[in-house]
């Protein structure tokens, strides 16, 4: 799979003062594969070590965190010359072995010249992080499940992803490519983004397989709870994870405490909710009381929604038909009005960007508040082809900003955008 990471890896590289890199992201999003086929692309050599499936690997590490050392027996072990300048280094689940991750400071200290990439779980490292991280000594990259962008280039797509890209105030979309780009988009909200996932479908287009990736992908996620949390805590991850998706399907999606255990407040759940964040399988959007920069500055922790990582394990978390994303069905419709949510927050995230939501004390609701330089920019999402939005125009009339946009199935381009360029946000408003 081609991804945008790659470019990413391709500066590192060649950046001055590189340091060791840390590829952050879900289990199974894509991380080691792209490790290793950027190590493919720009390297002779590459010499990788997973820290889960060579547990005694750890041994190199238990002497002292000389990075020499640790280099010359790694040579040795694997047979194979370091040339630190054509050999690529790859620790992988770097987050199973913590003096390989403190040891990334002595590489960037003392043996800057060699190619040192790793890999690991956020949940992972958000609980062996703690102590001995190399802070400042590291470079990092976040790693996203595919893009509906990435999603358009594998399915063979690639000149229509373009153009979607160069989308302007005025234009049309024609009915064919419309009808195309909409039809992939209900493929991406059933199948999402994870590279299995996505591989999968392309290769036989058989929904059951599909499932069963997602499933295996959700389970996985709820051994590594188990693996990781205390005794007290493992059992309010799983209620908060089992309740998103019937949290954001509510008309006032806002995250309640008590929905997920009868009776619960805020301090009996928060470390439970903070867990699931830190590992991020779970994306927390807070409510702010104005929209003004910096956005964070106006944020109100107490009042947010919550949202899964990638949109097909939200459909498959959620137990929602996958026919459901391919015509109009009874009794789904807040349930996708929330996918579709999701769908808009995971491309936003993947920019690098993190949104806010608004909502005025008369109920008035704008889905996502962007930063974008000195600029507040509200988004406003809809499933299918309505654009009216009463919620925009009250904060128009409170806020006069300088552009709004709306998201919809719609093929017209003028303060909206269809569902299908929600990863090009920034690029048109650039470009208005």
């Amino acid at each position: 799979m081609e991804r945008q990471a790659m470019a990413s890896l391709e500066v590192w590289r060649t950046k001055p003062k590189r340091k060791p890199l840390i590829v952050r992201g879900v289990r199974q999003c894509g991380k080691t594969w792209l490790l290793r086929d950027f190590g493919r692309r720009h390297y002779s050599d590459q010499i990788y070590l997973n820290f889960e499936k060579e547990p005694t690997l750890a041994g190199l590490f238990e002497q002292d965190l000389d990075a020499n050392r640790i280099i010359q027996e790694l040579s040795i072990l694997r047979g194979q010359r370091i040339d630190p300048a054509d050999t690529l280094i790859i620790f992988d689940e770097i987050q199973a072995c913590p003096p390989a991750l403190t040891s990334l400071k002595y590489f960037a200290e003392d043996a800057p010249e060699y190619s040192i990439a790793t890999a690991g779980s956020l949940l992972g490292l958000a609980v062996h992080g703690s102590t001995g991280f190399p802070v400042g000594k590291v470079d990092f990259l976040d790693m996203y499940p595919l893009t509906f962008r990435e999603f358009l280039s594998e399915s063979g797509y690639e000149s229509l992803a373009g153009y979607l890209g160069e989308l302007a105030p005025g234009m049309r979309i024609s009915p064919p490519l419309a009808s195309k780009a909409e039809s992939l988009l209900r493929e991406y909200l059933m199948v999402g983004g994870m590279p299995e996932a996505v591989s999968s479908w392309l290769g036989n287009h058989d929904i059951g397989q599909v499932e069963e990736i997602q499933q295996a992908i959700l389970d996985s996620y709820s051994l590594d709870m188990a693996k990781h949390a205390t005794s007290n805590l493992f059992p309010k991850l799983t209620a908060i994870w089992r309740s998103i998706p019937r949290q954001l399907s509510k008309e006032n999606a806002k995250f309640i405490f008590s929905q997920v255990v009868q009776g619960a407040r805020a301090k009996d759940l928060e470390d439970g909710l903070e867990w699931l964040i830190a590992a991020g399988i779970a994306i927390k959007v807070t409510k702010v009381s104005r929209p003004a920069i910096p956005l964070s500055s106006y944020a109100d922790d107490r009042y947010f929604k919550l949202y899964v990582v990638d949109v097909g394990l939200l459909r498959r978390l959620a137990d929602v038909p996958a026919s459901m994303m391919v015509q109009e069905s009874q009794g789904y419709e807040h349930f996708r009005g929330a996918l579709v949510e999701n769908y808009v927050l995971t491309q936003i995230i993947a920019t690098g960007a993190h949104p806010y939501f608004w909502r005025s004390q008369n109920s008035a609701e704008i889905d996502f508040l962007l930063q974008l330089g000195p600029e507040i920019l509200p988004i406003d999402a809809k499933a299918e082809t309505n654009t009216v939005s009463k919620s925009m125009g009250v904060y128009k009339s409170m806020y006069a900003p300088r552009h709004t946009l709306k998201l919809s199935m719609k093929p017209t381009v003028d303060g909206h955008l269809p569902l299908y360029a929600a990863w090009d946000i920034a690029g048109y408003i650039a470009r208005s």
